[in-house]
């Protein structure tokens, strides 16, 4: 099982000090973070993609490419690629590229976003946003496993003859999550071809997220890659730790009230009771996230949100040393303890070469 980060990238003042970070000081310190993830013994980072203020990461693959020079075991991923609003064509040459670069520790998560406008931003309509999703799911994915593509659609210019450059490494694309929130359509296309579903989780309470679940499983049975409970599933999570819970929650709070995604909304023990944000100690977090287990099975990557909400990243460097040594250890151990032994792994690059029948050392 994997265990990592991902981060949305938000620009946000500290609401302690009432000073705000710059864009600069805010995209240095998200790879600083990810360099952290890596010291502390975590297996993933993943960057989402937003075109709008307070958030930065716009070129997920740039950041990407710069941490990849700067680590060498961690995985990189993102937490969105905008599926919808990206030209498929640049998705596949820019991750297969950006595998080469980093040895193959890349992977992605497709989405839609949360932001309505950028459609019209890159010249869609958002009435299309499932269609666009699938169509050019589609195609990216012919491109990735086609030398030649003869392609037409309804919402770009049609392909003839046409070679995606660099090929993968290897012949073998990224690993694909397809990341939602609410929409089946996402879980059945991620069912469909066999790829990872990503559920986000840190919204919604734990019955929609099992719904969804659930609902992946049963089509990736039925699309014959195998058993519902081999189904390749990653779920998002929140958490703040302090040694003593008290001292957590009083610490979080006017990061919360202030977040610019949920704050001024519900209270903070509102949001924990009804969602999996966890604000406590190690102990709790620890049990919390076994927890998840209960409602989605037995799941591959389970990735968390870290640096969000104005946390100084002094702050954010605590959390992921409690995270790496203190929390992880225990979660590896606990959850490998109770899987089954035909459960799949998260997918590697490796271990997609070796499914291909191809040496694990290339």
């Amino acid at each position: 099982m994997q265990f990592g980060i991902f981060t949305v990238g938000d620009v946000t003042p500290d609401p302690t000090t009432g000073r705000t970070p710059t864009e600069g000081e805010r995209i240095k310190s998200m790879v600083r973070i990810a360099q952290k993830a890596e010291e502390v013994g975590l297996d993933v980072a993943a960057f989402g993609e937003h075109h709008n203020p307070p958030f930065v990461p716009s070129s997920p693959t740039t950041m990407l490419g710069y941490v990849a020079a700067r680590t060498s075991r961690l995985i990189l991923s993102t937490a969105t690629t905008l599926i919808t609003t990206n030209d498929p064509v640049k998705i596949a040459e820019d991750y297969a590229m950006l595998q080469h670069l980093a040895d193959g520790r890349v992977d992605l998560t497709l989405g839609r976003g949360n932001t309505g406008p950028v459609y019209p931003w890159f010249g869609k309509d958002i009435r299309d946003g499932i269609d666009l999703a699938i169509e050019n799911y589609h195609l990216l994915h012919r491109l990735w496993t086609e030398e030649v593509v003869d392609w037409e659609g309804k919402h770009r210019t049609p392909l003839h003859g046409f070679t995606a450059t660099p090929r993968p490494l290897d012949g073998v694309p990224p690993f694909v999550w397809h990341g939602s929130i609410r929409s089946p359509e996402i879980a059945e296309q991620a069912a469909y071809y066999g790829d990872g579903f990503f559920a986000n989780h840190i919204f919604w309470p734990a019955e929609h997220t099992r719904k969804m679940v659930e609902f992946y499983r049963k089509r990736f049975e039925h699309y014959g890659h195998g058993d519902a409970d081999q189904a390749i599933v990653g779920l998002g999570g929140q958490v703040f730790m302090r040694k003593n819970s008290q001292d957590a929650v009083r610490e979080f709070r006017p990061y919360f009230d202030n977040a610019p995604v949920y704050g001024h909304g519900p209270s903070l023990e509102e949001f924990t009771a009804e969602t999996p944000l966890t604000v406590g100690s190690p102990q709790q977090v620890i049990d919390r996230t076994l927890g998840f287990r209960d409602y989605v099975g037995d799941y591959q990557r389970q990735l968390f949100l870290m640096d969000h909400a104005g946390l100084p990243e002094k702050v954010v460097l605590e959390q992921l040393d409690l995270l790496g040594e203190e929390v992880v250890p225990v979660l590896r151990k606990e959850f490998a303890a109770v899987r089954p032994a035909h459960v799949p792994d998260a997918p590697t690059h490796a271990s997609l070469l070796a499914a291909n029948g191809q040496p694990i050392d290339q």
